[in-house]
Parts: structure tokens; C-alpha cells; sequence
């Protein structure tokens, strides 16, 4: 009975620690896009700045018919960015 009791109670313990740390969590995560909110109205919170030059090589290997791998590769980038670009391209 006694193992039980205190199984119960330790369960029931690291679920009120989950919630609490989910809360605190979605609590951190509101207050910070508040700020980021608050910080772009006044101009303040740009982002990160477009890599114009790393834009142009990627649009220029895409040009000459590489694949999505291939350019990457040789431009020094993640494949998202690649695949960015390239829809930038099919929307113009």
C-alpha cells in the first residue's frame, strides 16, 4: 500500500512540475514576442539582414541548372536557403 501511495504522490509531483514548467515556458515565449512586437514598431527589431551576395550565387548556380544539393553545396548554405531562393525566382 505504502509503495503505491508514495508512487502515486511522486507521479502526481513530476506533473505539477511539468505544468509549472510549461507555463513559465509559454509564459517566456508570450513576454518575449511581446517585446519583439513592441521593439519592430518602433523600428527597432529588424531581423537578420537578406545575404544579398550568398542570394546572387545560389540564383546564379541555380541558373546553370545545378540541383538543390548541388548548390548548396558549393555556396556554402543549408538546402532550405537554396529552396527559398529558388521559389523567390518561380514568383517573380
Amino acid at each position: 500500500f505504502t509503495d503505491r501511495m508514495l508512487a502515486a504522490i511522486n507521479y502526481m509531483m513530476i506533473d505539477m512540475m511539468a505544468a509549472i514548467a510549461r507555463k513559465d515556458y509559454q509564459q517566456r515565449r508570450l513576454r518575449q514576442a511581446q517585446g519583439i512586437e513592441k521593439a519592430r514598431a518602433s523600428g527597432v527589431y529588424k531581423g537578420r539582414p537578406v545575404d544579398a551576395e550568398l542570394r546572387n550565387r545560389v540564383r546564379e548556380l541555380l541558373a546553370a541548372g545545378l540541383g538543390i544539393r548541388a548548390v548548396a553545396r558549393h555556396a556554402a548554405c543549408s538546402t532550405t536557403t537554396v529552396m527559398k531562393v529558388r521559389d523567390e525566382l518561380a514568383q517573380r
